[in-house]
């Protein structure tokens, strides 16, 4: 029994492996592993593509072919039990003649919840689940907070000096790189990642980014863009709309935002968000997770100035953060990262410490 018992810890470790590779790519799908087993020997593996289908179980079939039938199944989710584009997981695992299917974690979409494992069960085949639960959790959180919580999973990129501050509004040239290439592309990895990158008008009038991922191999993996633009004053000619045709751009602005020029982006292509009516005459985050969930999204990577950061700090919905820290100290010539009210929020200790060049990445997680 601990053999047995060990040996499904390992291989749904690697299940989960291949179901990272998916992330960034499946919305609104989960990103899902498969491994199949026979007599010790790996016949099928398999995990979500993009678009978020076809499914790991059916990725894995396929390769597996007629050696499919008595094998194990290690999938990270439960297997689907509706019908929407393509047959049901749990029928197909059936089918296929697999007696025996251990599972990460029970999907909480109503559709299937419970309901997958129950066709298996009743077609006689043999059922494990919660196997390594908890790592299974993290790695789709996103989706889970979605269904869940109506809200995709954050994670906020900062990339800082060492003493946690970024350049002042206005720096050109190399003044406004602090950390070094290789923790860039480490970034540009971030995004490949994620399903969209969030970030404010602000940034956008002063550095004219384009936020996609420029890693080779992987440019088309750029997340939708997402900018909290409350005015609509995005200039007509910038990177952004100058790059439609790699990646959509999402623009949030008020309801009460001029009503041409929001008709003159939608005839570009930008799908134009309407918030209601805040105090402050910006759009209320909470509002912002919920209508991004609501399209969708499981998993959004903030990388934006200060008074966002911390806006999304402060309503706790920040999941992770990945923070770049630079070698030198910016000291008074630069200007806090966020609000200095809610440095004890992050007075807690990394998870992970990792070296990006000469640079670090701490790697904070701020609750499940």
């Amino acid at each position: 029994m601990i053999e047995t018992k060990a040996r499904d810890e390992d291989v749904m470790r690697a299940a989960l492996g291949l179901a990272r590779r998916g992330l960034g790519n499946t919305a609104p799908n989960p990103a899902v592993g498969c491994i199949l087993v026979k007599d010790h020997l790996v016949i099928g593996r398999g995990w979500t593509q993009p678009g978020g289908r076809p499914h790991a179980e059916a990725m894995a079939l396929a390769q597996a072919g007629e050696a499919a039938r008595g094998a194990t199944a290690y999938v990270t989710l439960e297997p689907c039990a509706h019908q929407g584009q393509t047959p049901p997981c749990a029928e197909r695992l059936v089918a296929a003649g697999v007696v025996r299917v251990v599972s990460a974690i029970t999907d909480p979409d109503t559709r299937v919840a419970g309901r997958g494992h129950k066709i298996l069960t009743n077609a006689g085949v043999e059922v494990v689940e919660n196997v390594l639960r908890d790592e299974a959790w993290v790695a789709n959180l996103g989706f889970f907070k979605r269904i869940t919580q109506d809200r995709p999973q954050f994670t906020l990129k900062l990339a800082t000096s060492q003493d946690g501050r970024i350049p002042a509004r206005g720096s050109q040239g190399q003044d406004k790189w602090i950390t070094s290439p290789e923790a860039r592309l480490r970034g540009h990895l971030l995004r490949a990642q994620h399903d969209a990158v969030l970030f404010g008008i602000g940034t956008v009038l002063d550095d004219d980014p384009e936020y996609s991922c420029r890693l080779k191999g992987l440019e088309d993996q750029s997340p939708v863009r997402v900018v909290l633009d409350s005015q609509l004053k995005l200039p007509p000619h910038c990177k952004l709309l100058d790059s439609l045709d790699a990646s959509p751009l999402w623009v949030v602005c008020m309801g009460n935002a001029n009503p041409a020029r929001i008709q003159a982006l939608e005839k570009q292509g930008v799908t134009v968000l309407k918030a209601p009516q805040t105090q402050t005459g910006r759009p209320d985050v909470t509002w912002v997770a919920g209508e991004l969930a609501g399209r969708g999204l499981n998993r959004v990577l903030i990388e934006a100035g200060p008074a966002i950061v911390s806006a999304f700090l402060e309503a706790d919905l920040v999941d992770e953060i990945y923070w770049f820290r630079a070698e030198k100290k910016l000291g008074g010539s630069g200007m806090p990262a966020f609000h200095d009210f809610l440095l004890e929020k992050l007075a807690l200790a990394p998870q992970a410490v990792l070296q990006a060049g000469p640079d670090s990445l701490e790697i904070y997680h701020l609750g499940a």
